[in-house]
């Protein structure tokens, strides 16, 4: 199982919405809005890394308000 961050942009005054639309996508373990630098912060799961690629690309990249995504794999050292 690969776990992962991810760090979405939206447009203005479009947090909420996104965290609520991206908390619906399979693999999405919790959705958040914040502040700071990102305005969402997502927590993801997949069986693989590509799966993982392919849900943010195809799924979370694709919610309305979405301007730009960090995905930052979780790492156990």
């Amino acid at each position: 199982m690969v776990q992962a961050y991810i760090l979405i942009q939206t447009e203005v005054g479009k947090a909420s919405t996104v965290a609520e639309l991206v908390s619906k996508i399979d693999g999405v373990i919790r959705a958040e809005d914040v502040t700071g630098p990102y305005d969402v912060i997502v927590r993801a799961q997949a069986d693989t890394v590509d799966e993982l690629g392919r849900m943010v690309v195809a799924k979370v990249q694709q919610a309305e308000g979405i301007t730009r995504t960090l995905t930052c794999p979780v790492v156990h050292i």
